[in-house]
């Protein structure tokens, strides 16, 4: 799709928003449909990461370190944009630090932030006296701290809503509690898809609908084997502020790389604007099962008192919890799918939804304009990919 036409965009969270935006910039006439409400499902489940700290080399590391700069440009955009008074993005340049509790993942750390310093990741070690300046409340009981000052967060749904709000004043029309039931095909394309408010008719029909992609690429006639990884965040009382930057242990970039089907656990600690701390993070494939469970809750936070052994006397007032879109080879899924003509992809972006978001719409809007090089490693009939959409079919 190389001209300017009407683009159907499946799923109102952030990416599928700053995929509108971006093209309805480009003069593409957009149309967002969500069965639910907007930033109703992972966009509003997760803690607006923008992380490098947990990305080897590679193209979605690549991908995020486009996407930083991107964030960095457009607060004062939306700023510029919005009607004054719209809440901002609540965006921090708070930086990680990485904490290993042990000598072997002292070892893998330092291993891990010597490639990422080799593809242009700011990943300094740090000693026990630094770290207490980093993190005056955390355990002394370390082993090898890496500090990466790139680490951002943004406020989830407010980005969420920022992005969908400036493509509105683009000309996209939004549309919630409408769900697709199939697809509208003429000539042996995808013109369109039908809905529980009638047919739309499109150029151009973008998934964008993070774990429940898996499904919905099936109803569209292109199975995708995404799948929903639930996770579970604890948050606890207003505090005053003693945790500065996101934490977590070394265990993390191993639970996020892990493809495997059971519960893992390992800490990830921060504070928000508002006051409270936030305390993951668990990763676990049980279907669309949303229960908060005890022996979840338990393991996260056994984990936080390993970094912080203050929190035992903070209470936690709530948790809640979300499905991030799962993908065998975790790589997102960007571009046109080649099985059916007209139907593209922008998913399984598992955890790193948020910040990579404005990278994937620039990428999408780039391959729709022609170029063919643009995100060529998330093709949907990749190398590594290619057995599993073999399965999902």
């Amino acid at each position: 799709m190389t001209e300017r036409g009407r683009v159907i965009v499946i799923g109102a969270g952030i990416v599928g928003s700053a995929i509108a935006r971006s093209l309805a910039s480009e003069g593409h006439q957009v149309v967002v449909l969500d069965r639910g409400p907007t930033a109703g499902g992972t966009s509003s489940g997760g803690e607006g990461n923008l992380l490098v700290s947990d990305k080897g080399p590679g193209s979605e590391l690549r991908l995020m370190q486009r996407s930083l700069q991107l964030w960095s440009e457009i607060g004062d955009q939306l700023k510029t944009e919005l009607p004054q008074g719209f809440p901002g993005l609540e965006l921090e340049h708070k930086g990680g630090l990485v904490v290993a509790t042990t000598t072997t993942g002292a070892q893998a750390l330092r291993r891990f932030a010597e490639q990422q310093r080799g593809a242009g990741v700011q990943a300094h070690e740090v000693d026990g006296q630094q770290v207490r300046e980093l993190e005056p409340d955390v355990t002394r009981d370390h082993t090898a701290a890496v500090h990466y000052p790139q680490d951002a967060q943004v406020q989830p749904v407010v980005a969420t809503e920022s992005l969908l709000a400036s493509a509105r004043l683009r000309g996209v029309l939004v549309r919630q509690g409408v769900e697709v039931l199939g697809p509208v095909l003429a000539g042996g394309r995808l013109a369109g898809v039908r809905t529980t408010a009638g047919d739309f008719a499109g150029d151009a029909v973008v998934l964008a609908a993070g774990p429940w992609s898996g499904q919905l690429s099936r109803v569209l006639g292109a199975p995708l084997p995404v799948r929903p990884r639930r996770g579970t965040v604890l948050v606890t009382t207003r505090m005053p502020q003693r945790i500065r930057h996101k934490v977590y242990d070394a265990d993390y970039v191993g639970a996020v790389g892990s493809g495997a089907a059971d519960l893992q656990v390992s800490s990830v600690v921060e504070s928000t604007a508002a006051g409270t701390v936030l305390i993951g993070s668990s990763r676990e494939r049980k279907g669309f099962d949303d229960r908060i469970e005890a022996r979840v809750v338990a393991a996260m936070a056994a984990k936080a008192l390993l970094l912080f052994p203050f929190l035992a006397d903070v209470p936690v007032m709530r948790a809640y919890g979300g499905f991030r879109p799962f993908v065998p080879d975790h790589l997102p899924v960007i571009g046109p799918d080649p099985r059916l003509n007209g139907l593209w992809h922008a998913t399984g972006h598992e955890g790193a939804g948020i910040g990579l978001s404005l990278g994937t719409a620039e990428l999408l809007t780039a391959q729709m304009a022609g170029d063919r090089t643009a995100g060529a490693e998330f093709r949907v009939d990749r190398p590594g990919l290619e057995a599993h959409l073999e399965e999902a079919a």
